[in-house]
């Protein structure tokens, strides 16, 4: 085999396994593509280890969450890009170790925060509800 050969058939074996968009491992998916050992989720794309999630994108080690992209390890999150470790983000990018945040991009370790601003647990909620009902974002599954 020289090294034509070799990238012809490379290039093929690529082209027939995303043409499959197989779903290795997944149980009780429906409309996902390209999921691997990922449990109960609903038109996701390109997720590993996710359970509960519904139109994720490239997410890892989520669950309940919903229009979410390369998020790790993240929990109960809705349309939120690129966040690790966190829970109950709604629409935020890049926040790390974060709960209870709205809006944020960037944070580390924060809580109960809207716009990168910090509230109170009452105010946050209370101010997080209205938000979304303005915005008419889903509710997490």
């Amino acid at each position: 085999m020289d090294v034509n050969d070799f990238e012809k058939e490379l290039a093929r074996l690529e082209h027939d396994h995303l043409a499959a968009r197989a779903n290795p491992g997944c149980f009780q998916c429906t409309g996902c593509e390209l999921c691997a050992a990922c449990m109960f989720s609903r038109d996701c794309q390109g997720c590993y280890r996710c359970t509960h999630c519904v139109s994720c994108r490239s997410c890892t080690h989520c669950s309940h969450s919903i229009g979410c992209e390369a998020c790790h390890s993240s929990a109960y999150c809705v349309e939120s890009r690129s966040c690790t470790g966190s829970a109950y983000l709604t629409r935020c990018t890049s926040c790390s170790d974060c709960t209870y945040c709205f809006g944020c991009v960037g944070l580390v370790k924060r809580e109960f925060s809207i716009l990168n601003v910090p509230y109170t647990r009452q105010e946050y909620f209370e101010l997080t509800r209205e938000l979304a009902a303005k915005l008419r974002l889903p509710p997490t599954p």
